[in-house]
């Protein structure tokens, strides 16, 4: 593996596993709340959707093909996370494992926000990219560190879900909601927040 891909995987790695990126990880969250262990084929169909969504509005503004407003997509992020939560409360009795793994509203949702979720990890990745031939190596060398990070914040929400409803004999209905009632509470102090009213 090249230093140059080695070193943009891990500035994406830490970009997403990074208690400062907590509104991706706030999406994650409320985005695999429905989910258990037993789900995980759906949970990596979910999580790579989200970034092939991401992927394709990074690239698109990395090389300035689409330009936005950066106040606009700070708000737009807690609203990608609300709107999850909300999804998330007609998913009580365990809808999720009734899903396909691949083709799902779900991971057609997830697609979608990732195109949010794109434009946000941009403003970042621009104040490190240079610009040269090695541009599309760091690309994606920056998308597989994000993928990874995000794979290990969701299985270590997948083994806390384990515990709490195994150990704790916790409702499946009750981990969801008040996951999800903390994630949709956060996100819309989020929202008021941002500069957009």
């Amino acid at each position: 593996m090249s230093s140059v891909f080695y070193t943009y995987m891990e500035l994406g790695f830490h970009h997403i596993f990074n208690l400062k990126a907590y509104d991706h990880m706030l999406f994650l969250f409320a985005l695999c709340a429905i989910y258990t262990l037993s789900d995980w084929r759906k949970v990596l169909a979910l999580v790579t959707s989200f970034t092939i969504g991401h992927s394709i509005t990074l690239a698109l503004s990395m090389f300035n093909i689409i330009k936005f407003d950066t106040g606009l997509i700070e708000f737009l992020i807690p609203v990608t996370i609300l709107f999850t939560c909300f999804t998330n409360f007609f998913k009580l009795k365990g809808a999720a494992s009734k899903q396909h793994t691949i083709f799902s509203l779900h991971n057609l949702m997830a697609v979608f926000f990732g195109l949010v979720h794109g434009m946000g990890f941009s403003n970042y990745l621009k104040s490190l990219l240079g610009r040269n031939s090695d541009t599309w190596l760091q690309l994606l060398a920056f998308n597989v560190g994000i993928e990874l990070g995000q794979l290990l914040i969701v299985f270590l929400l997948l083994i806390a879900a384990f515990l709490v409803l195994n150990l704790f004999n916790a409702k499946r209905r009750d981990w969801i909601l008040v996951l999800s009632s903390a994630a949709a509470g956060i996100s819309l102090i989020l929202m008021m927040e941002t500069n957009i009213f």
